[in-house]
């Protein structure tokens, strides 16, 4: 595979919890901790984990619409952490997000003309509206909705219709990386495989790499070539997509794994046993202790409650953060 085009190290971001009459900061909110992982030009990589894990926040610290606590994210070698205000310009041309919920995520007093030419205008990119006019109609040929789709409003149009064009948006500086923030689960499951497909062939033809958050494990297996697993701000499970179906290491990846819905008694027989007790996960703001899962996991050992386990490669490409799994695997 091709060299990174996105490198994370240890990233963290966190929310402080003010109160009282001058705000002073209580606590904090740890949504994401220590976070690593690397994304090739060209690749779709794929973030899952129940509501709550941190997905899209990583998604939106790494294009920078949150600062980060610490860390580095460096693309095409350049920190982005250390970029100011008017150095980011050339981040933004090329890294853009496509946000869940295209209802709220669009102006409904602009029309789609003036959405997607926004950013055309900001970084100059067009001479003139002529030229801005072409783009757009481009940009939603590119999405496959008509030229004339540029004088509607958001109101106008379908929930699809309305994601189609946050994607023309996102594409209209021809970018190299984009985000993608559960951008089905707010879609009819009838137009979700259209999008689905969309988004497959804009990748395809343009050679962009994905950050695909979601937390259908079903559809991350169809799109994305590697996947982590995140829980509660962590990665506790990283592979190739195939590999972590085929092979789950860690009692939460399978917990995922056997809830995913099946078709078939082979399909029934190839799933994991399930390994939690379940329950909810826990609040950011007081984690547990050691590994976050052991309150849920039904492996877990003492030492789970005591220690966190550091994220090990423990297979070729497979990365596990869990002591029963790895010392399981030491012993063989």
């Amino acid at each position: 595979m091709s060299e990174s085009l996105l490198v994370v190290e240890g990233l963290v971001k966190r929310f402080p919890i003010r109160a009282g009459i001058f705000h002073r900061q209580v606590g904090e909110v740890k949504a994401v901790e220590s976070v690593s992982f690397d994304i090739k030009s060209s690749e779709i990589f794929g973030l899952v984990g129940e509501s709550g894990s941190g997905k899209s926040t990583v998604g939106k610290t790494l294009l920078r619409i949150y600062k980060p606590t610490k860390g580095t994210i460096q693309f095409k070698g350049r920190d982005v952490t250390k970029l100011t205000k008017e150095t980011l310009r050339f981040f933004r041309q090329q890294a853009q997000m496509v946000f869940q919920d295209p209802k709220s995520s669009l102006n409904p007093r602009r029309s789609i003309k003036s959405t997607i030419e926004e950013s055309l205008i900001v970084h100059k990119v067009a001479k003139n509206g002529g030229a801005r006019k072409k783009i757009v109609a481009d940009r939603l040929a590119m999405v496959e909705l008509s030229p004339n789709y540029m004088y509607k409003y958001p109101s106008m149009l379908s929930g699809g219709q309305r994601q189609r064009v946050a994607i023309a948006r996102a594409l209209a500086l021809d970018p190299s990386f984009i985000v993608l923030d559960e951008p089905t689960s707010a879609l009819d499951v009838s137009v979700q495989a259209k999008v689905i497909r969309l988004l497959q062939r804009l990748q395809a033809e343009r050679q962009m790499a994905y950050l695909f958050i979601s937390h259908d494990l079903s559809l991350m297996r169809t799109i994305a070539s590697r996947t982590a697993v995140m829980y509660l701000g962590r990665i506790y499970e990283l592979a190739a997509t195939e590999d972590l179906f085929t092979n789950p290491l860690h009692p939460y990846t399978k917990t995922l794994i056997s809830a995913v819905p099946v078709v078939s008694a082979e399909e029934r027989q190839m799933k994991p046993k399930k390994q939690s007790y379940g329950g909810e996960i826990p609040s950011p703001i007081n984690p547990p202790s050691g590994c976050a899962f052991h309150p849920r996991c039904s492996l877990a050992e003492q030492v789970c409650a005591q220690e966190l386990p550091d994220l090990a490669e423990v297979l070729p490409g497979h990365f596990v953060r869990c002591h029963i799994a790895i010392d399981a695997l030491s012993a063989t």
